[in-house]
């Protein structure tokens, strides 16, 4: 089987939720360490996400430069949102965040990656998928506000990307595993051998 992640629990001695925000909280639990010690752990708790590499018939990428006011910067990523309810299919919300933020649909769908974020301060999920044979939606464009009215789109060749990436120039977790993902797929076996959209996601279970 090789290496694999394998669940386990610690005992928690108390949890409190000293901030609620609009999608996520912050939760801290008392964790029992294997001396038999307690000590506080502070986490973010999150909903989960999804994102979308979605790959033109070209090798381009499209890609999105949007603001995120916590790192200060406009950054270039890929198309992604949050799993706004519980137990949502992460295909559905995936084809979703594409249309919504690309006015762009797919008609093949696989699963390149799944990643914890930061699993040392928080407990988000991102299922990041491989979207090809893409074409404009259908209908008018998704209204956006707020950070997304200033979004910009490109599309740009996937080994750019990557000497992007190698040199420091682009920060976006799910562009920078999105890309190394797939460019380790193309060199591996192939991306007919990734997992189905509709794979098992035992981070955040959902029904088909």
């Amino acid at each position: 089987m090789g290496f694999q992640d394998t669940p386990e629990e610690w005992q928690v001695t108390e949890t409190v939720t000293p901030f609620t925000g609009n999608k996520t909280s912050v939760r801290t639990d008392g964790v029992v360490m294997p001396d038999g010690s307690v000590h506080n752990r502070d986490y973010q708790v999150h909903p989960g996400s999804v994102a979308v590499l979605a790959l033109d018939e070209e090798g381009r990428v499209l890609v999105l430069r949007q603001y995120r006011h916590p790192v200060r910067q406009k950054l270039w990523e890929i198309p992604a949102g949050l799993l706004d309810v519980p137990g949502e299919n992460p295909l559905h919300a995936a084809q979703r965040e594409l249309y919504e933020e690309a006015h762009v649909k797919a008609e093949d769908w696989r699963v390149l990656t799944d990643v914890y974020t930061t699993p040392g301060g928080s407990d988000e999920a991102v299922r990041v998928f491989l979207a090809r044979d893409l074409s404009e939606a259908e209908g008018e464009r998704f209204e956006v506000s707020e950070e997304e009215a200033d979004m910009e789109h490109a599309r740009v060749p996937l080994d750019e990307l990557v000497r992007s990436v190698l040199a420091g120039d682009l920060h976006n977790n799910c562009l920078v595993v999105g890309v190394l993902s797939l460019t380790a797929a193309f060199a591996g076996d192939g991306v007919d051998s990734l997992r189905p959209a509709d794979a098992p996601w035992p981070a955040r279970p959902f029904e088909a």
